[in-house]
């Protein structure tokens, strides 16, 4: 059933665009829309336009403006019903995302995943004609968005949005949906999801908002997305656990080797070796090191001669290593002395 309304709403959308343009009379006219705007091809530039039919691209643009304010004009006359049953379900479909989406989104939903760049050039000119949808284009700070005029028009989806990358930057760190909805003014979290998605500025992931340049939440290298995988997993991993979660993750490109995700690890001075193969995030208060390292700072804080035990404690705070180990580098090592019965201290240097 999906299926067929996916099939169906292609066809729609082609037939409303031939509609349209059959509104227009001269072809010269329909050319200069239909290449503007990609509706059989790739989008093409003023100046391309211009040196096709050989007038100037400021000429172009006269046009194409003019014949933009005819069809709105039609469109609100409705002398066009084939485009405004494809309004209505464009409409329904940001109801459902939030009230405005990227133009990509909508045509996946509307058509679903074989939606091809024609496909999004039709539902971007249809929605640019609507009287009841408001259009983002696309520039350095937003993707080509429409929204439900009703709630908000372009002016006020971008000021929407610019208020949430104030929010976000102000929190310094990544925030969910419903975080950042208590500290705005929207009706639902999804009304905030669906304004922070239409910006180039910001990115998510598993429902966390951020900078688009903040690794935790757009991870582009292989080390941000090690990171990423430690962070949520809250405590240490073997190197191949860490890319099995990277590999059922939801990144992009994650079809990385588990030699190539060690290889980061062992470059990376976020990441300490705590045991055999091993890892923890340096933030977390792992200390680098040998074993012998770690007893000899241990020692070294406590100012005191101390019980294996305690050594041995203390030591596992910062290394995942057998008990066996730390007690072999307490009983081998001559940094370390032991003052009575099972009770260690460092020994003097030699002079």
């Amino acid at each position: 059933m999906e299926e067929t309304t996916q099939t169906d709403m292609s066809t729609s959308l082609q037939t409303a665009v031939s509609d349209v343009l059959g509104v227009i009379e001269q072809d010269r006219e329909r050319e200069i829309i239909s290449r503007r705007f990609g509706l059989n091809d790739r989008k093409e530039t003023l100046e391309q336009i211009g040196e096709l039919l050989g007038i100037t691209r400021e000429r172009v643009r006269q046009l194409e403006k003019a014949i933009l304010i005819r069809l709105k004009l039609a469109s609100e006359d409705n002398k066009v019903p084939s485009m405004h049953e494809v309004e209505r379900q464009i409409i329904r479909h940001l109801s459902e995302k939030g009230r405005v989406a990227r133009v990509q989104d909508v045509a996946r939903d509307m058509v679903g995943k074989d939606a091809t760049p024609i496909h999004r050039s039709h539902i971007g000119f249809l929605a640019e004609l609507s009287p009841n949808l408001a259009v983002v284009n696309e520039n350095d700070d937003f993707y080509h968005s429409i929204g439900i005029k009703e709630h908000a028009d372009e002016k006020k989806i971008k000021a929407h949005v610019d208020e949430i990358v104030k929010t976000i930057k102000a929190h310094g760190e990544p925030i969910s949906s419903e975080d950042l909805h208590a500290k705005l003014s929207h009706e639902h979290p999804s009304h905030v999801s669906a304004l922070a998605s239409t910006s180039k500025r910001l990115a998510s992931l598993r429902d966390n908002w951020g900078l688009v340049k903040w690794p935790t939440v757009n991870p582009k290298n292989i080390r941000d997305k090690i990171y990423v995988i430690l962070a949520d997993n809250g405590k240490p991993m073997h190197f191949s656990e860490i890319a099995k979660s990277i590999k059922v993750s939801d990144f992009k490109r994650k079809d990385v080797t588990t030699q190539a995700i060690h290889n980061e690890l062992i470059k990376d001075k976020r990441f300490v070796l705590i045991g055999r193969g091993i890892y923890a995030l340096d933030e977390w208060g792992y200390s680098k090191g040998t074993v012998s390292d770690i007893i000899t700072d241990v020692l070294k804080k406590a100012g005191e001669p101390l019980h294996r035990d305690e050594i041995v404690k203390r030591v596992l705070k910062s290394r995942q290593v057998k008990e066996t180990t730390i007690l072999l580098n307490l009983q081998s090592k001559p940094q370390f002395k032991r003052v009575s019965k099972a009770t260690y201290k460092l020994a003097e240097p030699t002079k």
